[in-house]
C-alpha cells in the first residue's frame, strides 16, 4: 500500500453525505493517533483470533487493546462499569468512520451491538502502522467527502482567505449542512466534529484551524491533532485523562506510549519479512543459513537515538546468531560492533529500495524521507536531508562516507 494506491482507493468510492446522511462519517474519537491505534487493536485481534466478523466490545476486551489503551492513553480499567461507555465511543466512532469510507463494512446488529467485517485488510493495516499513514488516510477522506458533498469551496475559501468572518461563515455552513442532511441537530455536536474536520486538513495545508470554538491564532501543527493530550477542561478542573468523570478523584498518572511504538513496529517488520521475505534474514551469511529471522535489530541503538526506535527504516530483521553474535559483541545488547553496523545499514538501504522501487505486489511500507532522517539522526549529519528523493546511489555513498572508519 502506498499513498497513491490510497488515494486511488478513495477517489473510487462516493462518499456524498447529502445521499447517504451518515453523521458519523467522522467523530470526535477519531483523531489520528487514536485511528492508528484503533486500527492496530483490530489487525491484532484479527491475527490472534482469526476470525471474520467482529463488534467494539470484541476488541477492546481483548489483553493486547486492555494493556495498550491503559498504557498509552492512560484510560481507565476497562472493565469497570462507569467505563463502558467512554471505551464504547473510543473505539466504535473510528469503527463507524472506517465503514464509511469503505475499509470495513457494518453487517448489521447482533445483541444491539454492530457487527463489523473487514473489507480491505491492506489499508486497514497501512492506517495501523504508523500515524503518519492516518493522517494522510484521514486528509484524503475528509477531502474527498467535502467534495463530494459539496462543502469544500468554503473550505477552501477559509484556506484561501483566513479571516474571522470567513471562519463564522465557514463553521455556520458546516453546521447548516449537518443539520440539514444529518440526524445531527445541535449546534454544538456540529461544533465539535467541526474541529476533526477542519484540523487535519489545516494541518496538511500549513492553515490556520479552530481551537476552542474559535480560529487558531496559529496554524495548526501535527501535535495539536493528537488525541492522546490533557483535554484543557481536565487540567482547568483537576481532573487527569486516566479518570472517567464517574469516577472522578484528584490522583495523577503519565501516558508513555513509547514502548507500544517501538513494539509495534518491530511486530510490523516481523509480520511483514515472514509474509513477504519468507522469514528470512535481510542479510545473507553464515549466521542466517538454515535460521530464520527472529529478531527485528535496531541499526543505531534504541538506547542511543530514541527518536528514531520506532522508525522501520531503523530496524532491521535477522537471525539470533546475527544479533547476538555479530550485532552486539558477546551478547551485550548496551554494545554494537561497528563494521557488522555497517553492513545492517547497506542491507537495510538495499531493502528499503527494492521495497520502493522494484515492488512485486507486497506493500510499501517503507519511507525514503523517513531513512533519511533515521540516517541523518544516527550519523548526526544533514548530508541526507538534500538527497534528491530514492536517489539510493547517492544514500550508499552518504553512508560510506559518514561511517566511522572500520576497525
Amino acid at each position: 500500500m502506498t499513498v497513491n494506491l490510497l488515494s486511488q482507493f478513495i477517489n473510487n468510492h462516493e462518499y456524498d453525505i447529502r445521499k447517504s446522511h451518515n453523521g458519523r462519517w467522522i467523530d470526535q474519537k477519531c483523531a489520528l493517533d487514536e485511528v492508528c491505534f484503533v486500527a492496530d487493536c483490530i489487525t491484532n485481534y484479527l491475527d490472534t483470533n482469526n476470525v471474520t466478523f467482529f463488534q467494539s466490545p470484541d476488541v477492546w476486551h481483548a489483553p493486547y487493546s486492555m494493556e495498550s489503551v491503559h498504557y498509552i492513553f492512560v484510560k481507565p480499567d476497562p472493565t469497570r462499569n462507569t467505563t463502558i461507555d467512554e471505551y464504547n465511543k473510543f473505539f466504535r466512532q473510528p469503527m463507524k468512520m472506517l465503514a464509511a469510507a469503505g475499509v470495513l463494512k457494518e453487517n448489521g446488529t447482533v445483541n444491539n451491538t454492530i457487527q463489523f467485517s473487514v473489507e480491505r485488510k491492506d489499508i486497514l493495516d497501512f492506517i495501523a502502522m504508523r500515524e503518519r499513514n492516518s493522517f494522510e488516510f484521514l486528509c484524503l477522506y475528509i477531502e474527498k467527502t467535502l467534495n463530494d458533498s459539496g462543502l469544500w469551496d468554503y473550505f477552501a475559501s477559509f484556506f484561501d482567505e483566513q479571516t474571522k468572518d470567513n471562519f463564522r461563515l465557514l463553521k455556520d455552513k458546516y453546521t447548516e449542512f449537518c443539520k440539514l442532511y444529518t440526524p445531527i441537530n445541535t449546534t454544538v455536536e456540529a461544533g465539535r466534529i467541526f474541529a476533526k474536520v477542519l484540523n487535519p486538513l489545516a494541518c496538511k495545508y500549513h492553515k490556520k484551524g479552530t481551537y476552542r470554538g474559535n480560529m487558531s491564532k496559529t496554524n495548526i501543527t501535527f501535535d495539536m491533532l493528537m488525541y492522546n493530550k490533557a483535554n484543557w477542561r481536565d487540567i482547568n478542573s483537576g481532573k487527569e485523562k486516566n479518570i472517567a468523570r464517574g469516577d472522578f478523584n484528584p490522583i495523577r498518572n503519565m501516558s508513555n506510549s513509547y514502548d507500544y511504538r517501538v513494539n509495534k513496529a518491530m511486530r510490523y517488520l516481523k509480520k511483514f519479512n515472514d509474509t513477504y521475505n519468507e522469514g528470512k534474514s535481510e542479510i545473507t551469511d553464515r549466521y542466517s543459513i538454515g535460521e530464520v529471522a527472529t529478531h527485528m535489530h535496531h541499526i543505531f541503538p534504541k538506547n542511543q537515538f530514541k527518536e528514531i526506535a520506532e522508525y522501520l527504516e531503523n530496524l532491521i530483521a535477522i537471525t539470533s546468531g546475527q544479533h547476538l553474535q555479530k550485532a552486539h559483541p558477546n551478547g551485550n545488547t548496551q554494545k554494537i560492533d561497528k563494521d557488522y553496523q555497517y553492513v545492517c545499514l547497506i542491507n537495510k538501504t538495499n531493502s528499503i529500495r527494492n521495497n520502493i522501487l522494484e515492488n512485486h505486489g507486497e506493500p510499501v511500507i517503507y519511507h525514503f524521507d523517513d531513512f533519511m532522517y533515521v540516517l541523518d539522526t544516527g550519523f548526526k549529519t544533514d548530508y541526507f536531508e538534500s538527497l534528491t528523493e530514492n536517489d539510493f546511489n547517492s544514500v550508499i555513498t552518504g553512508i560510506d562516507f559518514n561511517m566511522p572508519a572500520k576497525q
